[in-house]
């Protein structure tokens, strides 16, 4: 009898704990949480900002910004975000092979168990394929004669 008492004890303690636990959308409000950059021409590297602002109490620290493949290259800010600033996560995408992509960017702010994902998607077109694919974006499609 007195096992369970002290096991029923524990686990509301571990519950009322685990509540507490701050979650990463109580620190940090990103505009948005994921970019598609749609078609894009092979081999000119694309770029997007992920603004976010410090909706917190204190400073928050970006303790890292880690890419699913070594095709993105996140750049976070170094230094920490003061309450109610804004700052920025850029992503950068090589767009080396073609063919369609999606790729994440894990979050990590310090302080806080669970990251956050970014996510990048869209659709690498070789050379000759987006030149087709602006021409009918701006309707000068040459017909053959």
């Amino acid at each position: 009898m007195k096992k369970g008492i002290l096991f029923a004890c524990a686990i509301i303690l571990a519950a009322g704990v685990f509540a507490q636990q701050k979650k990463i959308e109580d620190v940090i409000k990103f505009k948005e949480l994921s970019y598609d950059f749609g078609k894009i021409k092979q081999s000119v590297p694309a770029v997007h900002d992920f603004d976010f602002t410090n909706i917190s109490d204190a400073p928050i620290v970006i303790e890292s910004a880690l890419a699913s493949c070594g095709c993105t290259t996140p750049t976070k800010p170094q230094a920490p975000i003061a309450k109610g600033k804004t700052d920025k996560i850029t992503a950068g995408f090589n767009a080396a092979a073609p063919g369609p992509f999606n790729k994440t960017i894990t979050v990590k702010v310090a302080g806080i168990d669970v990251p956050l994902q970014l996510k990048i998607t869209g659709e690498v077109l070789n050379a000759e394929a987006f030149a087709k694919y602006e021409a009918e974006k701006t309707g000068k499609v040459k017909t053959g004669s």
